[in-house]
C-alpha cells in the first residue's frame, strides 16, 4: 500500500488549521480533535486490526459480491495525464479558502502531494483499501462534469474539480474487479443526450449531479428531454440535495429535495444524496408559506408519498458526521425505508478525521462505547473499511441498518 506522510499543512499550524477547515467549508458545526486532526495514513492493517471478531461481524449476513459502495470520488491534479483536474486556485496559499481545502482533501484520501504523484498515490491507495475488503466488495467511482452556463459551456473558473466520465470508465475497465462507475453529463451540454448513450454503453450504472457546485436546477423545464432519456435507459440519477459545503457553489436553492419532483414525475429513480441531511429549504409545495422545512423534512416528505416508493431512494453517505448525524435514530427507525436505502460512503470525506466525533456518537447512544477504539483505528489504516464498519455498528433503540442497506449492487441492475 502507498503510503503518504501526514504532515500538517504547509504554513499553518495544527490550532490555525481548525480554523481553516472551518474556512473551507468543513467546519459549519462542530469539529472535534478528540481522535486528532489529521489522517495518519498509517497503511496496511496490522493483525491485531486485521484478527478483530468485531470486523468479521460487521459482514456476517452479508453477500460481498452484493456489497457496493455507492458513493467514491476520484481526486487528483491530472498529473499522470488522465485529465483529473482542481481548480488551480487550490493550490495557490493566498487563496485560502480553496487551498485548504484541497490540502485536507489531499490528506483524507493519503494522497502523495509531489509533483507527477498524486494522481497515481490517490489510486494506489484506494486499490489498496479495496484489496482489504473481502473479495466480491465494489466502489461506484463517480465523475464529476463542469459547472456549466446555460448554453452548457464549462464553467472552469467556478468549478471545483472535474473527472472525465473516459476516465472513470477506463479505471472501472481495469480494475473490473473492485470498481463500477457512475457518470456525470450536466443536461445543458449540447451533447449531453448522445454523452448519456456513450455512458451507458460503456458500463455506467448511474449518473451523478451535485446541483449547487454544477449549477443545474432539477425543476427546470428545460430538461425534461433529459430526464425521459435517462427514463428510457432505465440509468438512475444519484443527486445531491440539502445544502453543500465541500465545493463552491451557485446557491443553496438549488438543492432543494421538492426539485426532485419533476425528475420522479418523469419516471427517473433518484436517489438523493445523504438524504438531503444538511440545511433548510424553501417550502414549494405551498404558496405563500413564510417558514423553511429543513431540507430533511421535505426528503421524509417525499419518501412518504406513495407515488415515489418506487422511484425515490437515500443514500446514507456522510450522516454519521457531526453536522448529519442528528437524522440518524430516523434513518435506523424508519424500517419501511430500510430497502430504499443505500450504503455509500463519501470518499474520501470518510479519512477528514475531525468530521466524525466517534465519542460523540457514542454519548448519543448511536454507537456501542467498545467500537470506538477499534474505529478510531481503523480509520487511520482503511477509510472506506473505517465508514462501513461504523454504518454496520450505528444503533438506535435496537435498530440498526438491514443488510440490504449495504447490499447495493442489485438496485444497479438493469
Amino acid at each position: 500500500m502507498t503510503r503518504a506522510p501526514a504532515a500538517p499543512l504547509p504554513g499553518l499550524r495544527r490550532r490555525a488549521l481548525l480554523g481553516a477547515a472551518a474556512l473551507a467549508g468543513l467546519g459549519g458545526f462542530d469539529l472535534s480533535l478528540r481522535d486528532g486532526l489529521l489522517n495518519q495514513c498509517r497503511g496496511e492493517l496490522p493483525a491485531s486490526l486485521r484478527d478483530d471478531p468485531r470486523l468479521r461481524d460487521a459482514w456476517q449476513g452479508l453477500d460481498p459480491a452484493k456489497v457496493w459502495d455507492t458513493h467514491v470520488h476520484v481526486i487528483g491534479d491530472g498529473d499522470s495525464g488522465s485529465g483529473l483536474w482542481f481548480n488551480p486556485r487550490m493550490s495557490r496559499p493566498w487563496h485560502l479558502q480553496e487551498y485548504v481545502r484541497r490540502k485536507i482533501y489531499i490528506n483524507a484520501a493519503c494522497i502523495d502531494d509531489r509533483a507527477g504523484r498524486v494522481d497515481l498515490s490517490f489510486m494506489d491507495h484506494l486499490l489498496a483499501q479495496c484489496q482489504a475488503m473481502p473479495a466480491g466488495f465494489k466502489t461506484l467511482l463517480f465523475a464529476f462534469d463542469w459547472a456549466r452556463d446555460e448554453h452548457g459551456a464549462p464553467l472552469q473558473e467556478v468549478s471545483t474539480y472535474h473527472a472525465s466520465d473516459e476516465h472513470i470508465g477506463a479505471l472501472a475497465a481495469k480494475y473490473p474487479q473492485h470498481f463500477e462507475w457512475v457518470a456525470s453529463v450536466h443536461p445543458h451540454d449540447p451533447r449531453a443526450l448522445d454523452r448519456l448513450d456513450a455512458a451507458v454503453a460503456r458500463g455506467a450504472k448511474a449518473l451523478k449531479w451535485l446541483p449547487t457546485a454544477q449549477n443545474i436546477d432539477p425543476a427546470s423545464p428545460r430538461i425534461d428531454r433529459f430526464y425521459a432519456k435517462l427514463a428510457s435507459l432505465k440509468l438512475p440519477l444519484i443527486t445531491h440535495a440539502g445544502d453543500e459545503q465541500a465545493v463552491i457553489g451557485f446557491g443553496e436553492h438549488l438543492g432543494n429535495p421538492l426539485r426532485l419532483r419533476r425528475p420522479l414525475g418523469a419516471g427517473v429513480r433518484v436517489i438523493v444524496a445523504h438524504c438531503a441531511s444538511l440545511g433548510h429549504g424553501e417550502e414549494l409545495d405551498a404558496q405563500g408559506v413564510a417558514t423553511r422545512p429543513s431540507n430533511f423534512d421535505l426528503f421524509v416528505r417525499l419518501m412518504d408519498e406513495p407515488q415515489y416508493r418506487q422511484t425515490l431512494y437515500g443514500d446514507i453517505a456522510a450522516v454519521a458526521q457531526a453536522n448529519r448525524a442528528d437524522v440518524v435514530p430516523t434513518l435506523l427507525s424508519r424500517r419501511d425505508w430500510q430497502p430504499r436505502l443505500l450504503n455509500g460512503s463519501d470518499y474520501p470525506l470518510p479519512g477528514v478525521v475531525p468530521l466524525i466525533d466517534l465519542r460523540k456518537l457514542a454519548a448519543r447512544g448511536l454507537l456501542a462505547a467498545d467500537r470506538v477504539e477499534l474505529l478510531r483505528q481503523l480509520r487511520h489504516h482503511n477509510a472506506l473499511m473505517f465508514d462501513f464498519v461504523l454504518k454496520r455498528s450505528l444503533a438506535f433503540n435496537g435498530q440498526r441498518f438491514a443488510n440490504e442497506v449495504f447490499e447495493t449492487a442489485p438496485f444497479f441492475a438493469r
